[in-house]
């Protein structure tokens, strides 16, 4: 009796503090948009081509690093990868946005191919100036996504795609050396960095874009 008592008295409360009220207003627009079949599947077009990105990237430095009979069609998935990426981008900013993306992140597969062999021979100069490239491709592209969309912030673009050059340095380190439970951790964590791109990637388009959702 006792406790029947409590639920009563609970449920007063609950329902006096929120009452119900079959003739609230209506999620919001941005609210619905989240639930949309178009929404959806922008979010998993980015994230698949982005995780996809992250597999063959590892797929690459085993190649590579081990000297493997599959490195040249690794190599060439990899950089096929980067046209998927810019596939998904065409129908919100065009072909010649799609191509121009392409070929700056076909540009981060080649100039990364030296740092990761730079990193292999032990050849610090060649590192350095490859590095250095890097980076600069790295930002080439932050300001090209920036420039496409204002809701794309170049510094945090800068930022996020500075920290994936230095998941898979690190990652490259840990496989020259063998250490193979920390590779196992620096790839996870460098997948859910690439995750954390894919979305960054959708919210903007999303934000830009909210009539096509």
């Amino acid at each position: 009796m006792k406790r029947c008592l409590i639920k009563i008295i609970l449920l007063t409360v609950i329902f006096n503090i929120t009452p119900l009220n079959v003739n609230a207003a209506q999620p919001t627009n941005k609210q619905n948009q989240f639930l949309t079949q178009s929404v959806v599947q922008l979010k998993e077009d980015f994230r698949k081509v982005w995780i996809e990105h992250a597999l063959w990237t590892r797929n690459y430095l085993y190649s590579s690093i081990l000297e493997l009979e599959n490195k040249e069609p690794t190599l060439a998935r990899l950089l096929e990868n980067q046209e998927d990426i810019g596939e998904v981008i065409k129908p919100y900013y065009g072909e010649a946005a799609s191509k121009r993306l392409t070929e700056l992140l076909k540009e981060h597969i080649v100039v990364g191919g030296k740092v990761i062999n730079a990193l292999k021979t032990g050849n610090q100069a060649e590192f350095e100036k490859h590095n250095k490239s890097w980076y600069r491709n790295a930002d080439d592209i932050a300001q090209f996504l920036s420039s496409a969309n204002p809701n794309w912030n170049r510094s945090d673009l800068q930022k996020m795609l500075h920290m994936h050059l230095e998941d898979v340095t690190t990652n490259t380190k840990f496989i020259l050396n063998k250490d193979w439970s920390k590779d196992i951790k620096a790839f996870d964590h460098g997948e859910l960095h690439l995750i954390l791109i894919a979305d960054t990637f959708t919210e903007g388009i999303l934000k830009q874009f909210p009539e096509k959702f």
